[in-house]
């Protein structure tokens, strides 16, 4: 007997294969109806409820999800070992040594994962039994949101949130539209318009939607937003009508019903297959510099203590080589012991010396980190200089996790257009055939300065010519997507008020489109409404003219222009179509191309954005062609984008050329400001962009990305069909190549204006050429070192007419390149997601291209001027705090764990812990971690203001240069040092010892009791003290919160200490510790031996930085000696810049900024 297998390998294919292998469709029944007889057989498919779930655990699984998530990380899972292994084997360690810090960290952080999953849990729950009106059998109920199923027939009204996403059957407007806002899936405000199915528009009641007999075929849930493909069939008589549905038909869960009081619409995607739930895929991990850095430590330590562990087994059995030695009278084994084989002891004993020096390992830091960085990202939102008045937003952190890499920036990816310009779009000018016009030329009878030679509105070009113009401005009025909006409010907001009466305001998803309709509107068009299919304008003559809009084809990235179908009042059907001057001039057949074509390049290089106007005449035969290619093209289910991208090929040709439009994108304020901080501070900027090459470099110059004496090399098309790629390359290389090292940016003053620099300009289409793996021509491979060498030596980078994949390409070449440099992406829209996402830092700019930059982001700020104090102040403070952070926790561990190595050669190598328990366990945990966490978060070496102001300070934590290898073994050695001193001062303190009269050990020059126990609290007390005195040392800046926490844990140490010696403790099997501290500190060559060992353990540091800064000092300790006072601003400037003329080197551009920068702090 046969098996069917087929519904088993749909499943597989279905959720193993992955969505982008699944294509099959589906099949929804509007109102659960089953289709009428001789239709396509009823099949019932299962489908998801509309419940929505954001949390990451349940009730059950919390505890064990949790605890492997945590154990998967390596520090955690170290400790793990360890403290199972005393559990098992007799350490000379408590297990309460390494498991109480161990789950202290681990129940902090399933604490704060845990609180954080309920909220999301919370939140879950509002979502799910929020109440629906559902129609069902002509009438309307409530239902819970997470109760809803696929083909329901929903009933939303005015400022309701759609629960899932529907296809729109009708709406309260007659033409069937509704308005909507996305606010919430990509951050756009505007109002998007959507259009109800034509056989089903005029349907408004319960019942009338009740008796649709119709069936949805679309394709399966697909993450993305703005692309569906379906059909829709209308059971009418038994017969089937097919309709095309699209983008425009869906309406997505989380969008808002604005302005249209009510709409009825099928679900056909819920809960969790909703494509608001399918961009909830959370974004691919990034690790910052000083995180790799510390786990490279981390292993460096880990080899220290299996060295440690495996030397101590070693000369233990050497010594226990002699019989008296091995086994003592005090101490003799059983005969258990004595039968054991040797290869077993020494295993065991490897880890109990693992197991007494594992505390070299800090546990503790990480919680440590984590800590400072999650409280640490409060201060960028909480600066108010990093508040925007006009957005009413400030900045937001979604990844704490790289704060300090904001520190360490060497490549700045920007997009251009609403990142360094204000995507606030101005009509400046048109240009018909030659003759240019400007509205508002003339104002009050006086002629505005420049356009004296510019062709006026009254300067008629003739009664042909006239015909044209009023031919571009009706294209203007009927190309586009703006919708219009008569009343007095919106959302509460009053618009278009003038003199008390309302007046028509237009809105838009594109600010380009209202800017040509304003436009439009100050030249004598206005462009009134779309009513019943009838676009309707007023023309200069104050008449109405009405046109039937036939189709519209929608503007896309790829083929970067528009167009509409209309017909007139006399019957003439005309396309008329806008778009980029690459998108339409080779389409184009007749018009003053060469007059047009100069204006637009005259206009983009002084940074206008343009845009070309071209018609077509249609025939009545012709519009039926294609009218038959774009509705093939719609209803198909498969390929219906490239199908429909086929249609407009065939569609939108022979084109006439009518003119051209300019629209200016102001730059955004303190941008260029912004960049040229960003140069000072050794960091290359790269400008990314869709726009054409003439308008981004316009851009470039307005920003000082490019500076007037930079020598532009262009990588563009015009240059790669002169010459081969090969040869053009070859030529740029051997050009910068040749002043390599003398001509860069880096190498010049910024006062001074006469050094030459180079900036390229590389346009897409020679990028993917440059990117292109080598097939035919064998010298191809080499093309990316080549443009990645040229890039190098370039102070600027533009990149212009770029995919959004192109821009993430460019991100991951320079993150491959041999340096392996840091790089930060910032961009506003939807289009730099990609490189958002493949930069080691991603910040979106609160923009007006939408919220998908900023959801997808680890920093948010609402202005690109933000990026300054961001990057120059809080980078480089997190970046020294942290790193501090880090060098300082291995220090005071290698000084916590090295005497006791040391110990073990005066105890016979018998695993005897020097600390008692409490220190051990305390240690990390309460007595030094405050101080170094408050330093962490407050410490500032140097004023903020002169960050600021100098730029160039950023160079000296660049390239994780407090990380370095010689500066973590200089604080090892000094962890070393301070160890050594400590033990040995403490061991020579009590070498001359006597006995009692009671028996008792006392030392002879203090008068002390001697005890194994004393001598290591005596030690840990300098240990403590030292450690704290260290960090005290390396503190710039004191708050009232750093004495504090400083002096309270010394305090708490010493209080902790009389108690815990000072009571007879009953729960303890032991009281070795009783008296100890206090006998301690009843000797007064105590006190003073504690104070010379923290001298002598301190002092080589101190003498090191008093010398290093004397004779090699960076700027930023110059300035730390300037607010300190140690001498006068001015004298401070001449001898630095008389230094920097001795060394030779190039002048700093510290120089003439630095002056404002100290003057203000000592004011």
């Amino acid at each position: 007997m046969g098996v069917d297998f087929s519904a088993l390998r749909t499943l597989i294919n279905r959720y193993c294969a992955g969505e982008e292998n699944w294509v099959d469709s589906r099949t929804v029944y509007i109102g659960h109806k089953e289709p009428p007889p001789g239709a396509d057989a009823f099949i019932q498919q299962r489908f998801p409820d509309n419940r929505v779930v954001s949390s990451k655990y349940t009730f059950w699984n919390f505890i064990p999800k949790n605890m492997f998530e945590q154990f998967r990380r390596v520090a955690n899972f170290y400790f793990l070992i360890i403290f199972l292994v005393q559990l098992i084997i007799d350490t000379p360690t408590s297990p309460v040594t390494s498991g109480l810090p161990l789950f202290f960290v681990i129940i902090v952080t399933a604490i704060k994962q845990g609180y954080e999953d309920w909220l999301r849990h919370k939140a879950d729950k509002a979502v799910n039994q929020c109440p629906v009106s559902v129609i069902q059998r002509g009438k309307k109920i409530k239902k819970e949101s997470f109760r809803i199923t696929v083909g329901d027939v929903v009933f939303v009204k005015e400022d309701e949130t759609f629960a899932c996403d529907l296809i729109l059957l009708s709406s309260s407007r007659d033409d069937g539209t509704c308005f909507v806002t996305t606010a919430s899936l990509d951050g756009e405000s505007s109002h998007k318009t959507y259009y109800a199915v034509q056989d089903t528009k005029a349907f408004r009641t319960e019942e009338e939607v009740d008796s649709i007999h119709a069936t949805i075929e679309c394709e399966q849930p697909q993450p993305d937003l703005y692309k569906f493909v379906g059909r829709i069939n209308i059971y009418m008589d038994n017969e089937a009508v097919a309709r095309p549905l699209g983008s425009e038909n869906v309406l997505l869960r989380g969008a808002t019903l604005k302005n249209t009081e009510f709409i009825y619409a099928v679900a056909i995607y819920t809960g969790m297959e909703t494509k608001m739930a399918l961009n909830y895929q959370s974004k691919s991990q990034k690790r910052s510099a000083v995180e790799k850095s510390m786990n490279s430590y981390l292993v460096v330590y880990l080899c220290i203590l299996i060295s440690k562990a495996l030397i101590n087994t070693v000369l233990k059995y050497i010594w226990q080589a002699d019989p008296n030695k091995d086994e003592p009278w005090y101490n003799e084994r059983t005969e258990a012991q004595r039968q054991r084989h040797i290869l077993i002891r020494a295993f065991t004993d490897f880890l109990a010396f693992m197991v007494l020096f594992n505390y070299i390992i800090p546990v503790s830091m990480y919680v440590t980190v984590e800590m400072q960085k999650f409280l640490g990202s409060y201060f960028i939102m909480w600066d108010d200089d990093m508040y925007d008045e006009e957005l009413g937003e400030g900045a937001v952190v979604n990844t704490s996790d790289l704060n300090e890499e904001l520190g360490q920036v060497e490549y700045v990816f920007t997009d251009k257009t609403g990142t360094l310009t204000e995507n606030n779009m101005e009509f400046i000018e048109c240009c018909v055939d030659g003759h240019v016009y400007v509205p508002d030329a003339i104002c009050n009878g006086q002629v505005l300065s420049g356009a004296a030679a510019m062709d006026m509105i009254d300067t008629s070009p003739g009664p042909g010519g006239r015909e044209r113009e009023e031919l571009f401005f009706r294209a203007l009025c009927l190309c586009h997507t703006v919708q219009v909006k008569e009343e007095e409010t919106v959302d509460g907001i009053k618009h278009g008020i003038h003199q008390g009466k309302s007046a028509s305001f237009y809105i838009s998803s594109s600010p380009d489109e209202v800017a040509l309709v304003e436009g439009m509107k100050k030249l004598g068009f206005t462009y009134l409404r779309l009513k019943d299919g009838q676009m309707e304008i007023l023309n200069r003559e104050d008449e109405i003219e009405r046109f039937e809009l036939l189709e519209v084809l929608s503007f896309d990235s790829v083929r970067r222009r528009m167009s509409v179908i209309v017909r007139a009042a006399s019957g003439d059907i005309f396309l008329f179509c806008k778009g980029a001057d690459s998108s339409i001039l080779p389409r184009v057949i007749s018009g003053k191309v060469d007059e047009v074509k100069a204006r637009v390049e005259h206009n983009a290089v002084e940074g206008l954005r343009t845009l070309c106007v071209a018609y077509r005449p249609l025939s009545p035969e012709q519009h039926q062609e294609v009218c038959r290619l774009l509705s093939g093209a719609k209803l198909a289910l498969q390929d219906r984008d490239k199908r429909l991208s086929e249609a407009y090929e065939l569609v939108e040709k022979d084109l006439i050329l009518l003119g051209a439009t300019a629209v200016e994108d102001r730059l955004q304020e303190q941008a260029a400001d912004t960049i040229e901080s960003l140069h000072k501070a050794g960091m290359k900027v790269w400008v990314l962009t869709g726009d054409k090459m003439e308008t981004a470099a316009a851009t470039c110059y307005a920003s000082r990305l490019f500076r007037r004496n930079t020598q532009i090399l262009e990588l563009t098309t015009k240059r790669v069909e002169e010459q081969n790629l090969h040869d053009v390359l070859f030529d740029l290389s051997r050009t910068v190549l040749r002043h390599h090292g003398s001509m860069t940016r880096d190498n010049c003053s910024s006062l001074s204006n006469d050094c030459t620099d180079y900036g390229l300009i590389i346009d897409g289409a020679t990028l993917s050429a440059v990117m292109r793996p080598p097939q035919e021509d064998l010298n191809s491979g080499s093309y990316k070192e080549i443009f990645l060498e040229i890039c190098r030596n370039c102070s600027a980078v533009l990149c212009c007419r770029m995919a959004p994949l192109q821009k993430a390409q460019i991100v991951k070449m320079i993150k491959a390149s041999k340096e392996h440099p840091i790089t930060l992406a910032i961009g506003d829209g939807a289009n730099d997601v990609s490189m958002i996402l493949e930069a080691h830092v991603g910040i979106g700019i609160m923009g007006k291209e939408g919220r998908q930059a900023v959801r997808n982001s680890d920093y948010a700020i609402p202005k690109f001027k933000h990026l300054k104090k961001m990057l120059l102040v809080h980078g480089h403070y997190y970046y020294i705090r942290i790193s501090e952070l880090v060098q300082y926790f291995f220090y005071k561990n290698v000084c916590f764990i090295f005497p006791q190595f040391l110990y073990q050669f005066f105890c016979g190598f018998s695993q005897q812990p020097l600390y008692d328990t409490a220190y051990l366990t305390l240690y990390n945990i309460s007595f030094t971690s405050l101080p170094i966490l408050v330093y962490s978060l407050m410490e500032q070496h140097i004023n903020m203001d002169i960050l600021k102001k100098d730029p160039s300070l950023y160079k000296d934590v660049a390239k994780n240069s407090l990380l370095r290898w010689p500066t973590f073994i200089y604080w090892t050695v000094l962890g070393v040092y301070n160890a050594i001193v400590m033990f040995f001062g403490t061991y020579f303190l009590f070498d001359n010892t006597t006995f009692t009269s009671n028996g008792q050990r006392m030392t002879t020059n203090t008068q002390m009791m001697f005890g194994n126990w004393t001598f290591g609290t005596l030690v840990f007390t300098v240990l403590v003290f030292t450690v704290t005195f260290k960090l005290v040392l390396d503190t710039h800046y004191w708050t009232w919160i750093n004495h504090f926490v400083i002096w309270g844990s010394l305090v708490f140490f010493v209080l902790f200490s009389l108690l815990w010696g000072g009571i007879i403790w009953p729960f303890l099997n032991y009281q070795r510790m009783y008296y100890v501290f206090m006998q301690m500190l009843s000797s007064g060559p105590a006190w003073l031996s504690i104070i010379l060992l923290i001298t002598a353990s301190l002092l080589p540091d101190v003498v090191k930085k008093v010398i290093w800064r004397a004779l090699w000092p960076t700027i930023t300790e110059r300035i730390q000696q300037v607010n300190a006072g140690s001498f006068h601003v001015l004298a401070f400037l001449h001898r630095f810049r008389a230094m920097k003329r001795f060394e030779r080197a190039p002048a700093s551009p510290c120089s003439d900024s630095l002056l404002d920068g100290v003057a203000l702090t000592e004011a």
